[in-house]
């Protein structure tokens, strides 16, 4: 049975898209870290400095995001690990996750709405370089498109769990 470490009770389709939530979005992230680094995925390369840090860190920052959703699954999401100053060891209340998990899937859907909109009015442009680097560009960016409704799939499955009462006792 594939678990993948996660609590007995959790249902496998959730532990499945859970951990499909990382991968989806790790594609548009090494796309940023590959035009960061000064590959030729664009015609115009970042400028350096502020620019790389920005574009690097944005793509850490996304991947730590998508990774929160194993906590849907896992017994982190349930205890804070004891390691966690002041709050190891103390029950994670349900909306404490719920809540932000939904808020943010409401927010990466809101930005895939505003880039197509924006697209479709005439008002951004996916062509960055050549028919080959645009094609890689949607093809690493399109992925993304997946974490809105496998995130709130996951929360879904969270909150009824944590609301039947089904918890972990952690150490």
């Amino acid at each position: 049975m594939l678990t993948m470490n996660a609590l007995p009770n959790v249902p496998r389709w959730a532990v499945l898209a859970a951990h499909a939530v990382p991968l989806v979005t790790l594609p548009s992230g090494l796309w940023r870290i590959a035009l960061a680094a000064g590959l030729p995925v664009a015609e115009r390369p970042v400028e350096g400095g502020w620019e790389t840090a920005y574009v690097v860190g944005l793509s850490v920052l996304s991947e730590l995001l998508a990774l929160l959703t194993l906590g849907l699954v896992r017994g982190w999401g349930e205890v804070v690990p004891r390691w966690v100053p002041l709050l190891g060891g103390r029950r994670v209340r349900p909306l404490a996750a719920v809540v932000p998990a939904l808020l943010g899937a409401a927010g990466l859907a809101g930005i895939a709405v505003y880039a197509f909109h924006a697209q479709a009015a005439g008002l951004g442009d996916l062509t960055i370089g050549t028919p080959a680097q645009d094609a890689l560009l949607l093809a690493c960016y399109l992925p993304l498109l997946a974490w809105p409704p496998l995130l709130v799939a996951v929360t879904v499955a969270y909150h009824q769990r944590r609301r039947r009462g089904g918890t972990v006792r952690l150490g």
